[in-house]
């Protein structure tokens, strides 16, 4: 099986110059990287994922996880935008891994303005983004688990929502060589997403010239339907180096979506005494290569090196305690992004 999953590996990276079909897609929210350990590796993580934040990367993954686990993140993402996450798993005897997961996207509240009113109308708006996540995942032998996310994705802008449901589906399968593991995830294949609610609805005249008839009938604006940001990811993860206390793991992503280039993603663990990490990564380090493309087709790329470090507290023994994770990751002209994130495993 681990020799097929290599080889989709290699058709992905192969297709890694595709056609970019940027602002495509809704939710895109959905496409922002949950957990420090995963960003500080260049988001290389659908191999590694084994944690809380593997409800996002590949749900199966939490199938080999080991224990439960309670896994809160924060952070400030780019334009004054927060990025909320709290996951839970935990083991159920009988039938498997399940996991429950809520993020959220939220911003400030920003002035109404019109072109009237261009320096506001007194009135305030605001925006945010929602996915609520059951996962259920197991293991099939004691090296292959499966796992499946079902979600709930809600969008809101002042009056108006859209909403949509979707799932995700992951495999991960751990080698006899150097455990090296190759993982594979679907994410966000579902329904589309179209908005609805009283900001919609206008007051139109059907006969503007004439006198006497009706000049203000209700109606509501056209609006198509949206896809959700399919992506489907392939990776492999292998520790390279185990001397003593000390082993360094290596990833790499391919991943394909439905809007964007195909890319790859590369990243780097090394654990000292299993407690304490330093990270790094490269996301997506040949998009810019594509010179088959013509010069206004070309993407780019704001995201580049990235770079974490975490450690573990053991409480009541070393088969539960507190894991804090920090994560750095470059954008380019749109600075930076810092990300911190604690757990809780049991």
């Amino acid at each position: 099986m681990y020799k097929k999953m290599i080889m989709l590996l290699v058709i992905a990276v192969s297709m890694s110059f595709g056609q970019y079909k940027g602002g495509t897609t809704a939710a895109q929210f959905l496409k922002i990287g949950i957990g420090s350990r995963a960003t500080g590796m260049g988001e290389a993580y659908v191999a590694m994922s084994q944690d809380a934040s593997g409800l996002y990367w590949n749900p199966a993954g939490i199938a080999q996880a080991g224990g439960g686990e309670i896994m809160f993140l924060r952070n400030n993402w780019i334009a004054d935008v927060a990025i909320n996450y709290l996951g839970v798993i935990f083991p159920l005897y009988g039938v498997g891994t399940v996991g429950i997961s809520i993020t959220s996207l939220t911003m400030d509240d920003m002035p109404v303005t019109t072109e009237l009113e261009p320096n506001g109308t007194g009135e305030e708006f605001t925006a945010s983004d929602l996915a609520l996540q059951v996962t259920l995942a197991r293991s099939l032998t004691d090296r292959f688990s499966i796992g499946f996310n079902g979600k709930y994705i809600q969008q809101t802008i002042w009056h108006s929502r859209a909403s949509a449901m979707a799932v995700d589906v992951g495999t991960l399968f751990r080698t006899q060589f150097n455990d090296m593991r190759l993982g594979m995830s679907i994410s966000n294949y579902g329904s589309g997403m179209r908005m609805s609610g009283r900001d919609i609805l206008e007051r139109y005249d059907p006969a503007p010239g004439f006198e006497g008839n009706n000049d203000a009938i209700p109606v509501d604006y056209a609006l198509d339907d949206w896809d959700l940001p399919l992506i489907f990811r392939v990776g492999v993860a292998m520790d390279v180096i185990e001397l003593g206390v000390t082993k360094l793991t290596v990833a790499v992503d391919a991943i394909h979506p439905n809007d964007n280039y195909e890319s790859i993603n590369i990243g780097t663990e090394l654990s000292v005494l299993d407690k304490y990490f330093l990270r790094g990564g490269w996301k997506s380090p040949f998009v810019e290569t594509n010179t088959s493309l013509a010069a206004s087709e070309l993407e780019t790329r704001e995201e580049g090196f990235t770079f974490g470090a975490g450690f573990d507290l053991p409480i009541f023994g070393s088969a539960s305690g507190l894991r804090f994770d920090y994560a750095y990751a470059d954008f380019g002209r749109l600075n930076n992004v810092q990300r911190f994130n604690l757990s809780l495993y049991f």
